[in-house]
């Protein structure tokens, strides 16, 4: 294929051929700085992408066999219904195990909007009720309709509800994610393309002078090719380095810190913001292919 011999030749090409190219000036400045500025901020797009779906698929994992029934009786028979939906989860198929919530526990699930101090033995606050589930599950309505009969004060939630909401939310930020990335990547090539045609146009009387003296387009274009996609590949190199060490000091997941806590990098995904510079120089060497070609055929 003609790009991927023009990559090699970018690798392994003539060095010489460099010199058509300016070293230094806007053009310069502008491929190195807009390589490493989109570089830096594809790394914190990726960290925002990866960081969604591990929070989809966490919230995806923990609550989809998690559910949760309430109980709202009077002081009295609190107990009673209590044990009657105790007995009814433990002859229900799919249930894998069930247990009521202390009066310790209920009272840390309320902290956080009332505080430490709420009196919850004085308090007419529901029994909740804790259900882990088989992988199978079980069947939501039938058990619902066994709670209207023997406990008419227990109500089933089983996390659908709100559990897909978040879930949409999470893969929709990951796709967000993906989506700025793609952005990046053309606004690059769009200001790498301004620099190629820049360059190309500066030096358009050393292009004549080295047409006279038989050098062919493909010579000519493979110089613009080598140094913008090497200018590239460094900026994005530096910006990604600068990238990765931001990162590193973001909070690391927290379980009382929510979402904003968890946007780093974990495990094997620090190895994405290595193929950032590698991409960065592909786009690069295309831009640049494309935009030195067109202008010396209308050179010609």
């Amino acid at each position: 294929m003609a790009w991927l011999s023009g990559i090699i030749d970018v690798a392994l090409g003539d060095t010489q051929a460099d010199r058509v190219v300016p070293p230094t000036g806007f053009t310069a400045t502008l491929t190195w700085f807009s390589s490493a500025a989109m570089a830096f901020l594809t790394v914190f797009a990726l960290a925002l992408s990866v960081a969604s779906g591990r929070l989809a698929d966490r919230w995806g994992s923990e609550l989809a066999l998690s559910s949760t029934i309430r109980i709202s009786a009077p002081t009295g028979q609190m107990a009673e219904q209590t044990e009657a939906v105790l007995n009814i989860l433990n002859t229900t198929r799919g249930v894998a195990s069930a247990r009521a919530m202390t009066d310790e526990e209920q009272q840390a699930l309320l902290e956080p909007w009332f505080g430490p101090d709420l009196p919850v033995d004085t308090l007419p606050i529901p029994r909740l009720i804790d259900i882990v589930e088989t992988p199978e599950g079980f069947d939501a309505a039938g058990l619902r309709l066994r709670l209207a009969a023997e406990a008419p004060g227990a109500v089933l939630d089983d996390h659908t509800r709100w559990r897909q909401p978040l879930v949409l939310a999470a893969d929709r930020l990951r796709g967000l994610g993906l989506v700025s990335i793609l952005l990046i990547a053309a606004a690059t090539a769009a200001m790498i393309t301004l620099a190629a045609n820049a360059a190309l146009a500066a030096n358009a009387q050393v292009i004549s002078v080295l047409r006279l003296v038989g050098a062919r387009d493909d010579y000519i274009a493979g110089a613009f090719e080598r140094r913008f996609t090497l200018r590239a590949v460094l900026g994005a190199a530096l910006g990604t380095t600068l990238g990765m060490i931001a990162v590193l000091f973001l909070p690391s997941a927290q379980p009382s810190g929510g979402f904003l806590t968890g946007l780093g990098f974990q495990g094997w995904h620090w190895v994405l913001p290595v193929f950032v510079p590698i991409i960065t120089g592909l786009v690069a060497f295309l831009a640049t292919r494309l935009a030195a070609r067109r202008t010396l055929r209308d050179m010609a």
